[in-house]
C-alpha cells in the first residue's frame, strides 16, 4: 500500500473551495494521478482524523504552453473533493 503522503499531495485553497467548505463541508485536495477514491478516503481519514462520507475525483489534463517557437505541455493532475461527516473539520485547511 502507498504512503498517505504520496496519495494526498496538497490542499487546494481558492475562493470556490472555501465556499464549498463553508456551505457543504467539502474539502478539495490535489492527489496522485493513480490513486482511487477508496485510497483517497482512507488517506484523508488517517492524516486528519476525520470521517469521510464521499469522494469525487476530477482528472485535469495539462495545458499546452508555448515559449517562442517551442511548445510544451504542463503535467496532468487529479483533484479530489472530499465530503466530511457533519461536525468534522480540518483545522489546518484555512488559509
Amino acid at each position: 500500500m502507498k504512503d498517505q503522503r504520496e496519495i494526498v499531495i496538497s490542499p487546494m485553497i481558492t475562493e470556490k473551495t472555501s465556499s464549498l467548505q463553508s456551505i457543504n463541508n467539502n474539502y478539495t485536495f490535489k492527489v496522485s494521478l493513480n490513486a482511487n477514491k477508496i485510497e483517497i478516503a482512507k488517506a484523508i481519514e488517517k492524516i486528519f482524523n476525520v470521517n469521510v462520507l464521499s469522494v469525487n475525483t476530477i482528472c485535469q489534463r495539462g495545458k499546452m504552453k508555448r515559449l517562442g517557437r517551442y511548445t510544451g505541455k504542463r503535467a496532468d493532475w487529479k483533484k479530489a473533493i472530499v465530503k466530511l461527516k457533519a461536525g468534522d473539520t480540518i483545522a489546518n485547511f484555512e488559509a
